[in-house]
């Protein structure tokens, strides 16, 4: 059956489905390593209790998601040696070096020091616990750093040459590779995407515990409102700079990547006196038109070129064959952006809410949160959609096609493999999340357990139950009968 596919089909589907299911852990662990370096400094700057309680009831989810989103990260580079393998032929040389970079630095750093983080409280003393939390926060930083170098200069690649006997892309200028045109938007904006996203659950979580005990007629503790201020104060100051660093990304986009923008403005035509923004329609790329458009004439050309009139070419200057899939990218876009301005009204609701002193009290913009608590990994995947299907029908752009790049593979061994992933990923990050969601429905208390506290028994990573003390003694020293 899976031999009717088509394999290069198959293998990109396959690697969306395995990206998309990663980078939702980063995405929320990114922000939330930053969220436990912050409370830990609140705690030790004033040894109010809420802070070290609210550590201590986020580190164990972090602990979690951090282990799923490693675990689900390995499978990437296996699949650019199994489906990809001539897109790592051809394009390693460059990309080699920045990937081994993200595990020497960020991966070790984090490893390092997250067992000190999660258990070395009472052990390393202060001083050194918090300089943990600050290196598992800059770990996952670099992290982000080396991954989205490596994928922006897939997209706007420099700083290399390709050799004409082997066709392999060489480098020629390092840090032109590391830092091409694109790097600084997209990490700008991939940063602050995951520290709303963070905002976001966090608030979330938050919330729900502020209608239930509402619910109830119970006193909701301290912890539980600071960390509801706190995920308002993210969303509100945040959100309107994340939409900022689109705009400015979106320029850049337009510069180094005009099709991608034409398929998110649905533009397949050209206009020359100002380019309407479209609201809504359906992309019909079999006759090149967006049917039953409805949007607001001039309005694109003065987003994007900051201009009413400006000109603004569309996909009938692109040949079809260079062309992305439109619908996916427009709709995609779409969802992105609705999310983006539905944050920033749920953090200017709050200051609203704040200034009138009702932050606790209102339970509509509570309610409303809770629902929002998703939106952040939802956002966060529309726009990787976005992205790397508007880069579409190459891997690196306008130098090697994606057709080009896949492995010699047959359709049923891709398929297969596909099935596989899609049957153990959600049955084992599936169980994952659904324990990750037990933690948040209960509320911190005062004097949360810690981490170790939590667990039944001891946590051995070797399986190896170490003998009674009193089964270890020298036979010299036994009691007689013993």
């Amino acid at each position: 059956m899976l031999g009717s596919f088509d394999a290069v089909l198959l293998a990109r589907i396959q690697f969306a489905f395995t990206v998309s299911f990663h980078f939702l852990f980063p995405a929320f662990t990114i922000g939330l390593a930053s969220y436990l370096a912050v409370l830990n400094a609140l705690w030790l700057k004033t040894r109010d209790h809420k802070y070290l309680d609210l550590f201590r009831y986020w580190v164990k989810i972090f602990a979690l998601a951090f282990a799923m989103g490693v675990v689900s990260g390995i499978v990437m580079s296996y699949q650019f040696g199994t489906n990809w393998s001539v897109f790592s032929d051809k394009a390693g040389p460059v990309i080699g070096a920045p990937m081994a970079y993200e595990v020497l630095s960020a991966f070790f750093l984090e490893a390092g020091f997250l067992g000190i983080m999660l258990f070395g409280r009472e052990k390393v003393g202060d001083a050194l616990h918090m300089a943990a939390c600050a290196a598992v926060a800059l770990g996952t930083f670099f992290s982000a750093f080396w991954i989205i170098s490596v994928n922006s200069w897939m997209h706007t690649p420099a700083g290399f040459e390709i050799d004409a006997a082997t066709g392999q892309f060489l480098p020629t200028d390092f840090w032109q590779v590391i830092f091409n045109p694109s790097f600084p938007y997209r990490l700008a904006h991939t940063v602050t995407a995951a520290y709303l996203t963070t905002a976001f659950i966090v608030g979330g979580v938050a919330a729900f515990h502020l209608l239930r005990r509402r619910r109830r007629g119970e006193e909701t503790s301290p912890a539980t409102r600071t960390m509801f201020s706190m995920a308002m104060w993210m969303a509100a100051i945040f959100a309107p700079v994340q939409i900022g660093l689109g705009d400015a990304h979106g320029l850049n986009t337009l510069e180094y990547q005009p099709q991608k923008v034409m398929a998110m403005e649905g533009h397949y035509e050209s206009h020359e006196g100002g380019a309407p923004l479209y609201l809504f329609g359906i992309p019909n790329d079999e006759t090149q038109t967006l049917d039953y458009a409805f949007g607001i004439p001039k309005l694109s050309s003065l987003i994007l070129k900051h201009d009413l009139n400006a000109p603004l070419a569309g996909l009938d200057t692109i040949p079809d064959e260079d062309q992305p899939p439109v619908a996916i990218v427009f709709w995609s876009f779409r969802i992105m952006v609705a999310l983006g301005f539905a944050m920033l009204g749920i953090g200017l609701w709050s200051l609203w809410a704040r200034w009138r002193g009702r932050l606790y009290d209102t339970p509509w913009l509570h309610r409303a949160t809770l629902v929002m608590a998703p939106s952040g990994l939802i956002a966060v995947i529309a726009g990787w959609i976005t992205t790397e299907v508007g880069r579409q029908p190459f891997t690196v752009y306008n130098m090697l096609r994606t057709v080009d790049s896949v492995a010699p593979l047959a359709a049923p061994a891709v398929g297969a493999s596909l099935v596989a992933f899609i049957v153990i990923y959600f049955a084992v990050f599936g169980a994952g999340t659904f324990y990750i969601l037990r933690l948040m429905s209960r509320p911190p208390i005062f004097d949360e357990p810690r981490l170790g506290d939590s667990a039944k028994g001891p946590i051995r990573t070797a399986g190896i139950t170490p003998a009674p003390q009193e089964a270890r003694r020298h036979p010299a020293a036994m009691k007689p009968g013993e």
